[in-house]
């Protein structure tokens, strides 16, 4: 009787053993201890994280089905492991910050079944992915991402109408429970959560689709990937559209051993914080090549966002050497570092082989090569997919120094192989790219400098056509799209109006919004291949503002995010050398901010500053140039118009 008292009482201790185990809580904390991360694994894997232990992610399960089985459903933990991560990242086109520093706490789980789960935390915010060590290749059918908020979320929900999508959307500011179940977004996607932002963004994707978001009707969003393609027929402009055919009953046939990409969630009460953030930077592969010294970022003169309509000239403007000839003469005036030959450089849009019959292309690059202007070509994607090498080749043979892929318009496993796939091909010719029609940055210009930037938002060129390009949805960017990575937004509008005086006029194209919320772009918005989209007649016109705006920098060796309210406004500092630039903007509300110059090191400064003109609410063009002496004790009164705007550079006094 004793004994089984004894194996009854053993088998008990083990089963309350065993389902202690099965329904283990463990916590990760982030260096400063803010940001906490909770994993529970029971009959599934759920996460959840806190900011100074209030909840702001509620707990959400995660799981991928790969083959037949499904990970995270009835996970048998075999061992965890922890280690603090410390890195010094130099940067080699920096867009924030000429060095970063990777500082994190990581928790490595591994199950029964060949798999893992990672978790991160940082003083900015949490992460995870799943890790696989398959021996063979594998299907994965779905991912599930279920991410739960508190009660009374907020949204800016960049909602998509079809995966069939260039990003370009305009951010809903909404309560989360209002959008029904269904609708779905891109990223990234802003998320504020008792009080709390939370930015959910992906790093470190390859051979894997991009993650889109779906409403449920209740304070939560889940995960949405397109399948893979199987067939694809032309849409309505056979050059570019596709109708989707076939799809995969899976989203990746990949190999698997292997990680996927990280799911990543910036996390502040600081909007300040929000956009100084570089997570999905530091959480993606480090450089993949190894000579970047030939990687030379720069301003470019762009021709298609305003027409060509060029005058005041002794030749007939448009596709054409003589045209194209003007822009040359006007970067090499001004400095900058490249031009674009837009749409209607090529044969046709499909032939990739030669010039239009007006464009005599070796002799334009020649004359740029002279003037120490180069020459980027545009291109659809579909006909550089079909033969990449051969035009990549000639392109090189021609001299041209970069391309600009457009119309892109999927986000599936293929297209993702392709993003990296001309990164690759073109950083072995010393080729710049530049992604528009894109999906978002998602990490690939950590692996691959050489990509310069992606459009994959609403920027400037929307204003030729409509009116979503406001001043608060310029100002809503910083805090959503630009965290993820660069963007192709296009500034440097010369004709400015307020909301009563726009129109939207495709050949002679205006921005809404003051000057100065212009000049503040090339401060604000980060793009190391930054236009100057207007008409160069227009900037011959203008001399005082081209000249400002030349002397912008688009890399930086440090930033800071001086004052910031998500959708309100903006004021940024950065450092490029020893001189320090700024910037600020507003939404339809006038404002005055205050720039406190303590951020400067002692001693004494000239700032040369760009503001809004008394009547610059009235007349988006009125600005004024005000140069003074400056220290770091100074404190500046800015007064921003309507839509309006500020920027400065700074330098030492003689």
């Amino acid at each position: 009787m004793n004994i089984k008292r004894i194996l009854f009482s053993v088998a008990a201790v083990i089963l309350f053993s065993m389902e202690t185990y099965a329904q283990q809580q463990l916590n990760l904390s982030s260096p400063d201890g803010r940001v906490t991360v909770k994993v529970e694994v029971g009959d599934d894997i759920k996460w959840s994280a806190s900011l100074d232990g209030k909840p702001v992610i509620l707990p959400g399960s995660v799981s991928m089905a790969v083959n037949k089985d499904i990970l995270g459903k009835k996970p048998v933990l075999l061992s965890q492991s922890r280690r603090q991560i410390n890195n010094r990242i130099t940067v080699d086109v920096p867009r924030k910050n000429k060095t970063e520093q990777d500082l994190c706490n990581e928790l490595l789980l591994q199950f029964k079944n060949n798999y893992s789960l990672i978790f991160r935390a940082y003083n900015e915010g949490a992460a995870y992915r799943f890790e696989t060590k398959y021996k063979d290749e594998v299907l994965v059918k779905n991912e599930d991402v279920n991410l739960n908020f508190n009660p009374g979320s907020q949204v800016f929900f960049p909602e998509e109408e079809s995966i069939i999508s260039h990003y370009e959307r305009s951010y809903i500011d909404t309560a989360l429970a209002s959008l029904s179940a269904g609708r779905f977004c891109s990223l990234p996607v802003l998320v504020t959560s008792g009080g709390v932002r939370v930015l959910v963004a992906e790093a470190d994707l390859f051979d894997y689709p991009n993650l889109f978001l779906s409403a449920t009707g209740v304070n939560s969003l889940a995960a949405k990937f397109p399948p893979v393609l199987l067939q694809a027929d032309p849409g309505k402009r056979a050059d570019r559209d596709e109708k989707i055919v076939k799809e995969a009953d899976y989203i990746a046939r990949t190999s698997g051993t292997r990680t996927f990409p990280w799911r990543v969630f910036t996390i502040t009460d600081d909007d300040r914080k929000l956009a100084e953030s570089d997570m999905v930077f530091k959480l993606s592969r480090p450089v993949a090549i190894t000579d970047t010294k030939w990687i030379k970022p720069g301003k470019v003169a762009w021709d298609w966002w305003n027409a060509n309509n060029i005058y005041g000239v002794d030749f007939e403007a448009g596709l054409n050497t003589a045209t194209y000839k003007y822009y040359i003469d006007f970067a090499a005036k001004y400095g900058l570092e490249y031009i674009i030959l837009d749409e209607g450089w090529s044969k046709t849009t499909t032939d990739l082989t030669g010039a239009n019959p007006d464009i005599n292309l070796e002799e334009l690059i020649g004359y740029g090569k002279s003037k120490g202007v180069g020459v980027i070509l545009w291109m659809l994607w579909k006909p550089l997919d079909q033969n990449m090498e051969k035009h990549l080749d000639q392109f090189v043979k021609w001299g041209a120094k970069g391309i600009k892929v457009d119309f892109m318009q999927r986000a599936d496993q293929y297209m993702v192989n392709y993003y990296e796939r001309v990164a690759r091909e073109c950083a072995k010719r010393q080729l710049l790219v530049d992604f528009h029609g894109a999906f978002k940055p998602s990490g690939l210009h950590r692996a691959y400098p050489n990509v310069m930037s992606y459009e994959g938002l609403k920027g400037a060129e929307n204003n030729k056509w409509g009116k979503l390009i406001t001043p608060d949805h310029n100002v809503t960017l910083p805090f959503v799209r630009m965290v993820a990575g660069a963007m192709d937004y296009t500034p440097g509008a010369m004709i400015n109006a307020n909301k009563v005086s726009f129109r939207d006029i495709f050949d002679t194209p205006m921005s809404m919004g003051t000057r100065c919320h212009q000049f503040a772009m090339y401060v604000v918005y980060e793009s190391p291949l930054q236009m100057l989209a207007d008409n160069p007649t227009h900037y011959y016109k203008e001399p005082e503002s081209t000249e400002f705006i030349s002397k912008m920098p688009v890399t930086w060796d440090e930033t800071k995010v001086l004052d910031a309210k998500v959708s309100d406004y903006i004021l940024v500092a950065r450092r490029k050398g020893a001189k320090w630039y700024a910037g600020a903007m507003t939404d339809w509300t006038p404002r005055t901010l205050t720039l406190d110059c303590s951020f400067l090191p002692p001693g004494n400064y000239k700032i040369e500053m760009m503001q809004d003109g008394v009547n610059a609410g009235r007349n988006g063009n009125d600005y004024k140039k005000v140069v003074q002496k400056i220290t770091n004790g100074s404190k500046l009164v800015l007064n921003l118009a309507a839509g309006g705007g500020w920027a400065g550079i700074i330098e030492k006094a003689d």
